[in-house]
């Protein structure tokens, strides 16, 4: 059956330290998109830090803000949206961005996520004795989460200019196809 979704903006999900943000600045560049990241406007809404909101609120309050601003993103259009690794963990929000959004999962190896964000202290779940047993563990529970994905890349060996060439080729690709499709 052919692809009947409109392909009106990226978005990236994928393990914390994968490179969301990096590449959809990238992606944003070559597409001639803005950049929406979810986590960084969530901060800025509350004036806060995700760990202090993680620390005040706690992570329900935290994952709540993520579906109210994944419902608002539902209308927008040339966006590349970098999302918090755990936002697509929601069914409500991954079906929101399958409703305008070419998904990209960024995919890294729990070494590699280890080598990225071990000194950074801003990550809330990452704060136990065995980070990476917790990433491994993390990692594993949302995977099948990740696969639901329109484009999976693996980002272990890719630079990530190489890995936002790659979204932006398979981007228009689903775009091209997806409308030639509507207008059969």
């Amino acid at each position: 059956m052919p692809d009947s979704r409109q392909y009106h903006n990226v978005a990236l999900i994928g393990f914390m330290g994968a490179g969301k943000s990096t590449v959809a600045t990238l992606v944003a560049g070559m597409l001639r998109f803005q950049v929406v990241d979810t986590d960084r406007v969530i901060e800025e809404r509350a004036g806060r830090r995700i760990s202090e909101i993680f620390a005040a609120d706690g992570e329900a309050a935290f994952r709540q803000r993520e579906v109210e601003l994944v419902a608002e993103l539902e209308g927008a259009r040339a966006r590349v949206i970098a999302t918090g690794g755990g936002l697509p963990v929601n069914p409500q929000n991954l079906a929101s961005l399958r409703k305008h959004s070419f998904i990209v999962c960024l995919w890294a190896s729990p070494e590699t996520i280890y080598q990225r964000v071990r000194t950074q202290g801003h990550r809330p779940l990452l704060q136990t004795p065995d980070p990476l047993a917790r990433i491994r563990e993390m990692l594993a529970q949302r995977a099948p989460v990740y696969r639901e994905a329109d484009l999976l890349v693996g980002v272990d060996f890719r630079a990530p200019l190489e890995t936002a060439r790659t979204i932006v080729s398979g981007f228009r690709h689903a775009r091209s196809h997806a409308v030639s499709h509507a207008d059969a």
